[in-house]
């Protein structure tokens, strides 16, 4: 029988790494957290805690590594504001130190009436691009910046974000008020909208790294995260 890593297994691995590595920093949080769906989650991340060089480097790490062992093809990268901004950067750092260096570029909320103005910074958009972000939940900043590369003439490729929430998005009805929707928003950019998508972990390897907790504190946290995930989870 022949043993050893594959994909799948450096994968997981990987994945499990990340999880611990989000726990350790504060960055991965459990308690009570209104989504903006209006749902009560039982953990929260937050992308923005990786707030110092070497917690950035680190995920810089995480990412280019997903990237690689993803196989997927892009000529650039953007980060859409604000958080995406400086995870685009610095992945696009981790790649090149990697051996593969490709144009970056993001954009701003408001327009800039001075200097080269408009909305954009960077390399012009161009080719396959990589959207580079924290978390997507609704669906709806990703759409956006998919818009605005599109706008540009470029190609919206892939998307590759730190965590897969896998649950169900929502859809503004007429009337104003939400409706849940029977697919994530990972699904809707990869089945709809026929783009690749790469996220370093899913909340399915949250719940594995919760089930190895047991003996701990933190493994109190498995049946709200696995409640939540029977009610939203896709």
């Amino acid at each position: 029988m022949v043993t050893g890593h594959t994909p799948q297994t450096d994968a997981a691995a990987l994945a499990q790494e990340f999880v611990q590595f989000s726990v350790d920093e504060g960055v991965l949080k459990f308690g009570e957290f209104k989504t903006k769906a209006g749902r009560m989650s039982p953990y929260f991340f937050n992308a923005g805690l990786f707030d110092d060089g070497a917690k950035l480097g680190k995920l810089a790490q995480f990412y280019a590594k997903a990237l690689v062992r993803s196989g997927i093809e892009f000529d650039m990268i953007f980060g859409p504001a604000y958080k995406g901004i400086p995870l685009g950067a610095a992945v696009s750092i981790e790649l090149a130190r990697l051996g593969k260096n490709v144009p970056f570029a993001y954009n701003r909320k408001e327009a800039k009436d001075h200097g080269e103005g408009g909305t954009l910074v960077g390399a012009p958009l161009k080719g396959r691009v990589l959207i580079v972000d924290d978390v997507m939940s609704a669906g709806t900043a990703a759409r956006e910046s998919i818009d605005l590369i599109k706008k540009a003439g470029a190609i919206a490729h892939a998307i590759a974000i730190a965590l897969d929430r896998q649950e169900m998005a929502t859809e503004v009805q007429v009337d104003g008020s939400v409706k849940d929707v029977p697919h994530s928003a990972v699904q809707y950019v990869r089945n709809t909208l026929g783009m690749s998508v790469c996220c370093i972990a899913q909340l399915s390897d949250l719940l594995t790294y919760l089930s190895t907790q047991t003996g701990n504190q933190m493994g109190q946290h498995l049946p709200k995260v696995q409640a939540y995930r029977d009610r939203y989870g896709v």
